[in-house]
């Protein structure tokens, strides 16, 4: 006998929820919405109706990898970030709900300085954090780098996808290194480096360590060796009076903070995320 798409959603969250996985709603209804090719709107609308054999086979086939530690964005290929809907593949991390700290104040600095203020989205991965100051700010220009070609293919995609061909451009940049004369005088850098310490990459969940690409994990021993470079090799490419933003792991706002105080930065803060927890650490360049 079919199932209705209600009880097909039903059955993926109670299987989810059973394997302890926190956002077993969000994540059974993306795979439905997925398999079923339905906007959100679409699948509230006919959660009455059946589905065919081949869509519930489909629906178990995808619930069944994600029990198995896939990340649901990964199996559908796509994830949303700050209201954009954004392409993901397993050589970017997916973007998370904290990094939109990140990307808030980028926006904020970004509107602070006006018609063609200059953003460059550092360790850009999808883009995300660079794609939402553009969707955002409507005057200003923003460069997406990655060291990373895989990463850079996935900027590319997004921002065909989000419409923003005409301000935004992807390059490739390795933060550790000094920046290229092509990377200079901008208003904000936001910086979403690698940040977990080497050792610890192992004590992470399985569908963070097993699928997300390591080297958009790996900070180093102490996991401030992306910080360290950046805040030193990089604040050149900021005009006078640029923000640098970072967002930085649990427990490291004080050593971020401490690096970019050594290297010249002023008004330097840290602000939570929505748990609480210090998120991003900001400093200006005025020398």
């Amino acid at each position: 006998m079919a199932n209705t798409y209600n009880n097909l959603y039903l059955d993926a969250r109670r299987k989810m929820k059973a394997a302890g996985i926190p956002n077993a709603q969000l994540e059974a209804r993306e795979i439905v919405c997925y398999v079923t090719g339905k906007t959100r709107e679409e699948f509230f609308r006919d959660l009455t109706l059946y589905a065919s054999d081949q869509t519930e086979a489909r629906i178990l086939e995808l619930t069944d990898r994600r029990l198995e530690g896939e990340p649901v964005a990964y199996i559908i290929g796509e994830w949303e970030f700050y209201g954009l809907n954004l392409d993901v593949s397993r050589e970017v991390l997916i973007p998370r709900m904290d990094t939109e700290v990140l990307a808030e104040q980028a926006i904020l600095a970004a509107r602070a300085v006006g018609e063609g203020c200059r953003v460059l989205d550092l360790c850009a991965g999808s883009g995300c954090v660079g794609l939402a100051v553009a969707a955002n700010v409507p005057g200003c220009k923003v460069v997406l780098a990655d060291l990373s070609e895989g990463a850079l293919r996935v900027c590319r995609q997004n921002v065909r996808r989000c419409g923003l061909n005409d301000r935004c451009i992807c390059m490739s940049a390795d933060a550790k290194l000094p920046p290229s004369p092509a990377l200079w005088d901008f208003d904000v850098i936001a910086c979403n480096p690698p940040y977990i310490p080497t050792a610890d990459i192992l004590t992470l969940d399985h569908s963070v360590k097993d699928y997300e690409p390591r080297e958009a994990l790996d900070g180093g021993d102490d996991g401030l060796d992306f910080y360290r470079s950046v805040c030193s090799k990089w604040k050149g490419a900021l005009r006078l009076g640029g923000h640098l933003l970072f967002e930085v792991g649990m427990g490291q706002s004080q050593d971020v903070e401490n690096l970019m105080d050594e290297n010249g930065f002023e008004e330097i803060h840290s602000l939570p995320d929505t748990q609480g927890i210090l998120r991003v650490v900001s400093g200006i360049i005025n020398e």
